[in-house]
């Protein structure tokens, strides 16, 4: 329902042309505004102030000023300033600009200048040719953070058990600093009843103790605006005391020896003291008294108690804190002090003044020449505020004359108000703390009407709901509203039916025949207007089996049962909620359209579970508990269900009520939450129980509300968290007494079954609802707006036929039920109508004017409603797809069809959902409830190329270790001519993925080998088709494992065994089990095997021309060493190992001239001793053979091509000889030598 809708918002309303105007006065401004934009009309209007900044206006002088003014009105309101009562020329400022399409004035420092220097007052006037706005005057002012005054402080001297005051007195800033206490350590002063801080920022001390010459004492100011913090230079105490300070055994609460003393106030001074406060401002109330023992602080208001939901005690009780004042507040205060030694009081007399308030502010007119209105302005305050009216911004005693003009006080009065006299008033409410300024214009306008709301609304409503069908209009002066049904009889007022004066119809409660096309029409002497809604009545959503509380073991299945009927045009969806949570149902919580059920239960299952059934314009919801049992419990220990209720006894009778009492049976270790009752009668349905109510389980005897006529017998169901007990014994057979009918036959309905009748029919009454024997129905029938007499048939049937009549001509019924006991009550009205005819006007000129690939806008000449000869419905497009413009694509001709509702007179519709790059063709017809028209003309269009759908399928496959063979078909839809493919893939590792890679394709590919790095790399792919208009959808899918480890699930059904698993991967370990989906526990043993391995094309390295250059490379310098090896033992005295380890080496070794060491001994020019090889392969050693600086004789080259072992010594060597250089047996140096 929309603002509008409900009937406690249509309180004075004066005029419908401004919705702001109109819900002033029972909403306040604010949301009514905003309202305005959704019927945006082209109305002249003066101006109004819509944003402005505040009254009392500080800026940070590190900012550029912004002082805002906004302001609407047609034509397009003009801007100026007053700056200090004085008209501020913005253009010769160069620091000074205002915002386009607004007054919001802009003050910026780049190229220099003071903000100081722009303080004072400002104010915004809005101008049009229709009146001048005013905003409220504007006081500017810069925030400041002055320094603190440099000042010695002395060290405070105070003698133990003193009161002492330490003064703040920060710097004034604007706004005031808040101020704290600190020590030199940057930690807060501690506070509490002895120590506090008051509200002009000193420190109080009630009594000093010695250990508050501890610390120092600073005193900060916290400047808001510019976030600084100055400091106060610190205070440093002297406490005299009478006994030395011993840190170990002093009491830190009391002063040690000292004399105590009664109550004395530190603040406020004196017996009494005064406070003024302002209306709806917070009061602070204070008392800080000295004192050993400390004094202890209580608040009184004489002559009353204190506001409790008003009042606050902050500061350990010192202050007193009353948030939005009101005059009620005033009076005397006394807080009182005291300690064991006396008690001190101090009056307080507070003062409660106003700055002005509203009482009725005025609100814009719209009034239509030769009207008259006023306009109120009231406000209290005190002293009372003064009151001073202004026009377009000038003191109305100065303004021109208006004859048509009174002001009387806080009111004016126009009388018989003309075109011209347009103007914006101000009315300026002030006294000695404030003022208050409200513009309000008064519009005279001379306009015919018009509906501001959407045509031809379809609202869909639920059967007996209370119903609103909105009508917004506008025009000048007040048009006169009507609303009729189906466009004819007199207007709809009375009865079932109400008309606001916004122009909404209320419906009391909607019916099947209140169904069908309302039109409201706004009429004036300027015009009419008129609009139509169809209301549609459905049948409620309800739910006709409901969930249960249940109890279920662990590990067995529970289920809830949620059957839903509903209206056959509205679809239904049920969810679920667990705990009042959306329910996930994941892989083991199954649900269909009637129940939710939860196998393998666990305790995380246990809860409230409610299914909600919602349609487009109802819900409803229905909610059971299931609570789950351990298995192992012992059947003594189990909760069940009650046992049935006993003695059930009938007392108290009545024409149509019954007392039933009876008693509750055994409750087995779970309480009983409710008692069902249900009965059976014998005269309808003999043997059927049925519902007849429930109650609170608390309950064992309740009044029966019965039937009339009706011989019942009961029993009594309980019902715990376990579930339902069996039923009762059936009490004691009671008869109701018969009676008249109460209810109306409903269904009551009109309609012709052929060209030339009515057939009125009914639905018959319930059994229940017969009251008594013989039950009969009158049914009336007369021509609408004809003046006939009523015609009359008295049937125990459900229908009655109405022959020889017009074609659609609307009849009056309505419909009464009686019985022996007497007449029923009879229904309201029903329109039906006589049968229908076909059309006798077929639509023309059917045309396209706009074709997108998707969608076309269509055009066409409408027909005279009163050839449709029934209720006109719509008009009817059939339209088909003729053929693809994609060669070769075979197309489905199938006709569809599509309604357009419009009663006006060009209309058009859009027709959706086509398929691109497509020839259609498409004819209309209009359609009554029975019948079609002849066609149209036949049209046909083709749709633009659009983008293709996603391929037909995507088949991601491995061939090998490194390679996925991807494989897709071409789409069914190319919707255009395809240009070719995109293919875009990255990896996948878990939550994790890498960046994208693209391929592109053309048109007639359809495969593509990827190869891979990794065998355990997984990739999503996205592939999509092209067209030249664009990209289409995205076909995603991943690539599969390729990996040993992993679990896979393949769903069979149950009458299919043996069957194959497929896509299974060479060389791989798989485990198989079979298991059912419905009951976990059900499960096969597992079964281990080994796919078979498949040939694997794998690249042979050593074929590879890389890897041959590579292996050649190491063998030539192997070859190279060895020959520089031989090279260096063949050169005798250059090798650097001595032939006889014992022989002494010279003081200086000598070098050659070929720059090599020479080691001189007697024995160095011998040949160098060796061995040779004999023909049987015996090798004779030497002393220095290559051997000796192994581990024995397996000499070998190491994998770099050095020898193992070239730094070892040999074995019966002495341990001086590895000292010796080694140099001719490394390969290094070997090449080194060569250089």
């Amino acid at each position: 329902m929309s603002l509008l809708q409900h009937p406690l918002n249509r309180g004075h309303i004066r005029r419908l042309h401004c919705l702001h105007v109109l819900l002033y006065d029972s909403l306040g401004g604010e949301p009514l505004l905003k309202l305005l934009s959704c019927f945006s009309l082209p109305v002249k209007q003066p101006p109004t102030i819509m944003k402005q900044s505040v009254k009392n206006y500080i800026v940070d002088p590190r900012d550029n000023i912004i002082i805002e003014c906004e302001a609407k009105g047609n034509p397009v309101p003009t801007f100026s300033w007053r700056r200090n009562g004085k008209f501020f020329n913005i253009g010769k400022d160069p620091r000074v600009t205002m915002r386009k399409r607004s007054g919001t004035l802009e003050i910026g420092f780049r190229s220099g200048g003071r903000p100081e220097d722009y303080e004072g007052e400002y104010q915004c006037f809005a101008t049009n040719d229709f009146g001048v706005s005013l905003s409220n005057k504007i006081l500017l002012r810069v925030s400041k953070a002055p320094l603190w005054p440099k000042e010695v402080l002395e060290p405070v001297s105070v003698t133990e058990g003193s009161a002492l005051v330490l003064p703040c007195n920060p710097p004034p800033g604007l706004p005031p600093p808040f101020t704290f206490w600190m020590d030199s350590n940057m930690s807060p002063i501690p506070q509490d009843k002895r120590v506090s801080m008051g509200l002009n920022g000193d420190l109080y001390f009630s009594n000093v103790l010695a250990q508050d010459a501890n610390t120092d004492y600073s005193c900060k100011a916290r400047f808001l605006f510019t976030h600084t913090i100055q400091e106060k230079n610190p205070y440093k105490l002297k406490v005299q005391t009478k006994e030395p300070y011993n840190d170990t055994s002093y009491n830190a609460s009391e002063p040690h020896g000292v004399a105590e003393s009664t109550p004395t106030f530190l603040s406020p001074s004196g017996s009494e003291s005064s406070k003024m406060v302002l209306r709806d401002e917070q009061l602070l109330l204070e008392c800080i008294a000295a004192g050993l023992p400390t004094p202890i602080i209580k608040w009184f208001k004489k002559g009353g108690e204190l506001p409790g939901q008003k009042v606050k005690f902050e500061n350990f009780n010192k202050t007193l804190k009353i948030v939005s004042v009101s005059e009620e507040d005033a009076g005397e205060y006394v807080c009182m002090a005291n300690n064991h030694l006396g008690t001190i009081r101090h009056s307080i007399f507070v003062q409660v003044k106003a700055a002005p308030y509203w009482l009725h502010k005025p609100s814009d007119q719209v009034l239509a020449p030769e009207e008259n209105g006023r306009l109120v302005c009231r406000a209290n305050g005190n002293p009372k505020p003064r009151i001073e009216w202004l026009v377009n911004g000038q003191p109305i005693e100065s303004s021109p004359t208006n004859p048509n003009r009174q002001v009387l006080g806080d009111t004016i009065m126009f009388h018989s108000v003309q075109i011209g006299s347009s103007a914006v008033y101000q009315c300026n409410a002030s006294n000695e703390h404030g003022y208050l300024l409200a513009n309000a214009f008064v519009n005279v306008l001379d306009l015919p009407p018009r509906m501001l709301g959407p045509k031809n609304q379809l609202i869909k409503v639920i059967k007996n709901n209370r119903t609103f069908l909105d009508c917004p209009f506008f025009g000048s002066p007040l048009p006169e509203l009507r609303w009729f049904k189906n466009g004819q009889g007199s207007g709809l007022d009375g009865g079932q039916y109400r008309v606001y004066i916004n122009g909404t119809l209320e419906i009391k409660r909607a019916r099947a025949e209140d169904e069908g096309t309302y039109t409201c029409v706004a009429s004036s002497i300027l015009g009419k207007a008129e609009n139509q809604v169809r209301l549609e009545v459905k049948e409620p959503t309800r739910i006709i089996q409901a969930p249960e509380h249940q109890s279920a073991i662990r590990g067995s299945t529970a289920r809830f049962t949620c059957r839903v009927t509903s209206d056959p045009s509205l679809p239904v969806s049920v969810a679920w909620m667990k705990d009042d949570k959306p329910l996930y149902l994941g892989w083991r919580l199954k649900k269909d359209d009637e129940s939710l059920s939860i196998p393998n239960v666990n305790e995380g299952d246990e809860g409230t579970y409610t299914c909600t059934a919602k349609s487009d314009i109802d819900q409803l919801s229905a909610s059971a508990r299931l609570t789950v049992v351990r298995e192992q419990r012992t059947p003594t220990a189990f909760k069940s269900r009650p046992d049935p209720p006993m003695d059930l006894d009938l007392s108290d009778p009545a024409a149509r009520s019954v007392r039933l009492t009876w008693i509750p049976g055994k409750e087995h270790r779970s309480p009983i939450t409710e008692f069902l009752v249900q009965f059976e009668e014998d005269r309808w349905e003999p043997g059927r129980w049925q519902n007849l109510s429930s109650y609170p389980g608390d309950l064992n005897s309740v009044i029966l509300q019965l039937a009339p006529f009706v011989n019942y017998q009961f029993r009594v169901i309980a019902i715990n968290s376990v579930g339902q007990s069996d039923p009762s014994r059936p009490s004691p057979r009671y008869k109701t007494t018969g009676a008249a009918p109460d209810a109306i036959p409903k269904g009551l309905r009109g309609w012709g079954s052929r060209k030339d009748n009515m057939e009125i029919t009914w639905e018959p009454l319930l059994d229940l609802e017969r009251n008594g024997p013989n039950l009969h129905y009158i049914v009336w029938w007369r021509r609408k707006d004809a003046e006939e007499e009523w015609n009359n048939l008295t049937t125990v049937g459900t229908n009655h036929v109405v022959h020889n009549t017009e074609i659609y001509v609307p009849y009056e019924l309505k419909i009464q039920a009686r019985n022996e006991f007497g007449a029923g009550p009879e229904s309201n009205l029903v329109i039906g109508y006589s049968g229908e005819d076909k059309p006798t006007d077929a639509p023309t000129d059917l045309r396209v004017l706009k074709v997108d690939s998707t969608k076309v806008i269509i055009h066409w000449n409408p027909v005279d409603l009163n050839s449709v000869q029934g209720e006109f419905k719509e008009y009817r497009l059939y339209y088909w797809r003729e053929s693809s413009q994609v060669p070769g694509l075979v197309v489905s001709k199938e006709k569809k069809v599509k309604g357009f509702y419009s009663t006006t007179a060009k209309p058009s519709g859009m027709l959706s959902d086509l398929a691109p790059y497509s020839n259609y063709k498409m004819f209309m017809v209009v359609a009554n409830n029975r019948f079609e028209s002849q066609p149209s003309n036949t049209v046909a269009f083709t749709t633009k190329e659009g983008v293709p759908d996603a391929p037909r399928f995507f088949k991601i496959n491995r061939r090998s270790l490194d390679t996925i063979h991807l494989e897709w078909a071409k789409p069914l839809e190319p919707n255009g001519i395809l240009t070719g493919y995109q293919l875009k893939y990255q990896t996948v590792n878990g939550s994790k993925v890498g960046p994208f890679q693209l391929e592109t394709f053309f048109p007639n590919v359809t495969e593509f080998f990827l190869r891979v790095p990794d065998r355990f790399s997984r990739y999503k792919f996205f592939l999509s088709a092209l067209t030249q208009v664009g990209k289409g959808e995205d076909y995603a899918e991943e690539s599969p494992h390729f990996t040993n480890e992993g679990e896979a699930t393949t769903a069979v059904s149950l009458q299919q065994p043996p069957i194959n698993v497929v896509d299974l991967i060479p060389g791989v370990v798989y485990h198989l089990r079979v298991y059912s989906h419905l009951f976990n526990s059900v499960s096969s043993k597992s079964v281990t095997f080994k796919t078979k391995a498949a040939y694997i094309d794998q690249v042979d390295i050593a074929t590879q021309g890389w890897f041959i250059g590579l292996m050649c490379a190491i063998a030539l310098i192997i070859l190279i060493l060895l020959i520089v090896c031989f090279i260096k033992r063949s050169r005798g005295g250059k090798y650097p190992v001595r032939d006889k380890k014992d022989l002494p080496l010279d003081a200086v070794d000598q070098k050659d001239q070929d720059g090599s060491f020479d080691y001189h001994s007697d024995e160095d020019n011998k040949p160098l001793q060796g061995s040779q090889t004999s023909l049987d392969g015996n090798v004779k050693e030497s002393d220095d053979s290559l051997v000796d600086y192994g581990e024995g004789g397996d000499g070998q080259f190491n994998e770099d091509g050095s020898f193992i072992g070239q730094y070892t010594v040999k074995k019966d060597k002495d341990e001086t000889e590895g000292n010796e250089s080694s140099e001719a047996t490394s390969p290094v140096n070997a090449i080194y030598s060569l250089a």
